[in-house]
């Protein structure tokens, strides 16, 4: 059970194009959003979808990839870990982000042409 702890697998699309980075000591970072869709119908019994939104943070040979054959729309699914972190504006105010840092990424649709 110790390799459940922190665990999350996500299956859904790419909502924006991933932004790559080179760090100073040549490691590659890329981040991007991914939507996840659940349904369930209501009281009334009408289909209602609900998006959940994620940031993604993948890392080294992972980050390559995702610079290679990530685009906006595809779906993809991920495995990672939870992170939190909290950092302060340039105004003064703290500000709390929940991300995934992904330590698989898997390739299963293409391409969504939708803008």
């Amino acid at each position: 059970m110790r390799t459940i702890r922190n665990k999350v697998q996500l299956i859904g699309n790419v909502g924006n194009s991933p932004e790559t980075r080179t760090l100073e000591n040549g490691k590659k970072v890329a981040s991007f959003s991914m939507a996840t869709n659940e349904f369930y119908h209501n009281s009334q019994g009408d289909k209602v979808e609900q998006t959940q939104w994620h940031q993604i943070i993948c890392w080294g040979k992972t980050a390559e990839i995702v610079e290679k054959y990530v685009a906006k729309g595809r779906e993809i699914a991920v495995e990672g870990k939870l992170s939190n972190r909290s950092y302060e504006t340039t105004e003064g105010s703290k500000r709390y982000v929940s991300e995934i840092i992904a330590s698989e990424i898997l390739l299963l649709g293409t391409a969504s042409t939708k803008a």
